[in-house]
């Protein structure tokens, strides 16, 4: 048992060490900030001490303060001084290059980026975020585009992230086709390759926004922990499918990296009923507005998470706390997001699954993944969170070892990434019983004892099953976990034959959580088994 328990933890520290990659410093970011919203200065200055961003890096301009800019404000007061700043600042150097013929274009000189000391823009809480339509723009070869794609407008961070191409003309209708779409070596991602990551520092407020930049480095230092959650449609043919299919492969990743995975497949998104408990990672899709469990105050976000609706608006109104997604999700505690602030297309929104991929394994930084993830550039996609951000640049050996160390109540889920990982790989249940069972720490742990009650369950031994579920309950559990710990424990009392002590199970969730709505939906269940109740007597 010794050899197995040892193999177990050389896996864990195995898959996480694949993901190692360095660490970026403040000295790669140029921040942007708007001058007439004082809270816009202060995030970020905050993120420059933070990140120990250069002061000659800081950039400072008069914006409109919505979070709408016109085209014209767009070139005139931020794009053009911008790039002129970090020309005269030394951060881009341009050149004139001969660019190579290709089956689609002729052979041409282009004024290139071909020295670059940033890879990445972040915008402050108070920038535009949105560039309005120009009416009746015109340009060359716009009539063979599809009436859907012959439109102007699209989010500051992605028009912005072409800064390094500016001056090759490109076209400001439709998209510009993300040639590193799905890149697996992240160091493609520079100015020199003909754009920059872009990425704010924003939220419903400028707290928020500042909290995003803590949350990232508290992650960085104790790991990202939790569960994962994603909210497919059941989607298996159709013009949609490709969004299910997205989300299918994000819960592939987040399960065979350990993460406690719930993948529902049901047409309908997450019910309010729902116990959402330590979230790391959520994804779903397709409400025009915060729904479910996401309108509880707070939501169990874990620092560092990251969570995402997939909606052509989900990041029309940043600035919300209950409007479209991006807004409320950073009201709740997320600490990343990416959102759409106009019609995108399903097609040219994020491939989810391709940013899980790089940012959960490859030890992409939040900012390359998001990039890695879009197939279209000058579009509608707005990115919020630290760019910086990488919880896995750390070897997974030592931040088990600096978790043992430091006495960290976070190790009981490093423990249950071990596990998980095991189970993805057909190690048999028993074995992971035996795993939990010899672990100290699952004894004060109602993590470890819930996933031990569901692996009692799977290898056939209820009442082992029921008494881990106890145990949990008598762990200090959160309370969406607490919620789901009652419903468990009263389904297997009930399937025990035990129904006065299922109904008393869910008399105590009702008492104990009156106002929440899975209290509501234990009202039936105790209606059925007084019914029961009544019968056998």
């Amino acid at each position: 048992m010794g050899r197995r328990v040892g193999a177990w933890s050389g896996v864990l520290w195995l898959v996480l060490g694949n993901a190692l990659a360095f660490a970026e410093t403040g000295d790669s970011v140029a921040i942007v900030f708007n001058r007439r919203v004082p809270e816009s200065r202060r995030v970020a200055e905050y993120y420059a001490e933070k990140r120990r961003v250069p002061a000659a890096q800081i950039f400072g301009f008069d914006l409109p303060e919505g979070e709408a800019i016109t085209r014209k404000e767009y070139r005139e007061q931020l794009e053009q001084p911008l790039l002129e700043e970090l020309v005269r600042r030394k951060l881009f150097t341009f050149r004139e290059v001969m660019r190579p013929a290709t089956p689609q274009r002729a052979a041409a000189l282009v004024h290139q980026v071909v020295e670059a000391k940033i890879r990445y823009l972040v915008l402050c809480y108070g920038m535009p975020a949105r560039i309005l339509a120009e009416a009746n723009w015109q340009e060359p070869e716009m009539d063979r585009w599809i009436p859907q794609f012959k439109r102007n407008e699209a989010a500051v961070d992605n028009e912005l992230c072409l800064l390094p191409a500016n001056r090759q003309n490109l076209a400001l209708f439709g998209m510009i086709t993300n040639p590193y779409y799905g890149a697996t070596n992240a160091n493609v991602f520079n100015p020199t390759n003909g754009m920059i990551m872009v990425a704010r520092l924003d939220g419903p407020s400028a707290v928020i926004a500042r909290g995003l930049v803590d949350k990232a480095l508290q992650a960085e230092t104790d790991g990202l922990w939790g569960r994962a959650y994603v909210d497919a449609r059941g989607l298996t043919n159709g013009v949609y499918q490709m969004g299910d299919d997205w989300m299918r492969g994000a819960a592939e990743v987040t399960r065979k990296l350990g993460f406690e995975t719930v993948l529902d497949e049901k047409p309908a998104t997450f019910p309010a009923t729902m116990p959402l408990s330590q979230v790391a990672f959520y994804a779903g899709w397709y409400d025009g507005n915060a729904s479910g469990p996401f309108l509880r105050k707070p939501v169990e976000f874990m620092p560092g998470a990251f969570a995402y609706h997939l909606h052509s608006f989900s990041a029309h109104a940043i600035r919300s706390t209950d409007g479209h997604w991006v807004g409320p999700l950073l009201a709740r505690g997320a600490t990343i997001t990416m959102g759409c602030v106009e019609e995108p297309y399903l097609q040219f929104t994020p491939n989810i699954a391709i940013f899980a991929a790089r940012f959960l394994y490859s030890g992409f930084s939040f900012g390359e993944a998001a990039y890695a993830s879009q197939q279209a550039l000058s579009w509608q996609t707005t990115v919020i969170g630290d760019p910086l951000y990488r919880p896995r640049s750390v070897n997974g050996a030592a931040r088990h070892a600096d978790l043992q160390r430091r006495g960290s109540s976070l190790l009981e889920w490093s423990h249950l990434a071990v596990v998980n990982m095991n189970l993805a790989k057909d190690s048999p249940a028993l074995a992971a019983v035996e795993y939990l069972e010899r672990e100290p720490g699952t004894r004060s742990s109602a993590v470890l004892q819930e996933k031990l009650s569901d692996l009692y369950q799977a290898a056939g031994k209820p009442l082992s099953s029921l008494d881990a579920c106890v145990k949990a309950l008598k762990l200090n559990p959160s309370r969406e976990q607490t919620l789901r710990l009652l419903h468990t424990l009263a389904r297997k009392q009930a399937a025990l034959g035990r129904p006065e002590e299922a109904l008393e199970t869910l008399r105590q969730l009702q008492a104990k959580f009156p106002d929440h709505p899975a209290s509501a939906e234990a009202g039936p269940r105790i209606m059925e088994l007084l019914g029961q109740l009544k019968k056998s007597r």
